[in-house]
């Protein structure tokens, strides 16, 4: 299924490219980063987000789904942020701090991680960015990898 995967990247690079270059070529004109950064905080407090990831070589076969319950981020140094988080995926199912670098495309933020140890979890490679209620990206775990997507939810009742 190389065509799903080139439809993929596609996706990515015109969303890049849009959130860069803004409508009509003209650069964007993004609010003050403590705004955006306030505006990533509350928008990333207690909420889920809730989708697929595919898996290199495998795209043939139905959509894996994954949650990741986020209950609060925050900032903790330059370019540092920790995510309250509780991991499920497959048989994995844990609830602890990571801290990930976060950085911004315009008004986007992005993780971007190579070769990150997470605890208990392992060695990742990842480019993620959340953009209104959604979230979107690539993530290498060993010799698997693929794509992940799906929305950004509030959980009810938090």
């Amino acid at each position: 299924m190389n065509e799903l995967r080139a439809g993929i990247l596609w996706c990515c690079l015109s969303t890049f490219f849009v959130l860069a270059m803004g409508c009509g070529g003209q650069q964007m004109v993004s609010p003050p980063m403590d705004e955006l950064e306030r505006r990533f905080t509350e928008s990333m407090t207690t909420v889920a987000l809730v989708g697929q990831f595919t898996v290199f070589g495998r795209e043939d076969s139905t959509k894996r789904p994954e949650r990741y319950e986020i209950e609060s981020i925050e900032k903790v140094g330059d370019n540092e942020w920790q995510f309250n988080a509780r991991v499920q995926y497959g048989k994995v199912d844990v609830t602890l701090p990571i801290r990930v670098p976060v950085f911004w495309a315009g008004d986007t933020p992005v993780v971007s991680m190579t070769d990150f140890s997470i605890p208990t979890l392992g060695t990742f490679t990842a480019r993620v960015f959340f953009y209104q209620e959604k979230y979107m990206g690539t993530w290498q775990h060993g010799q698997s990898g693929g794509y992940m997507f799906g929305t950004i939810e509030k959980m009810v009742g938090q």
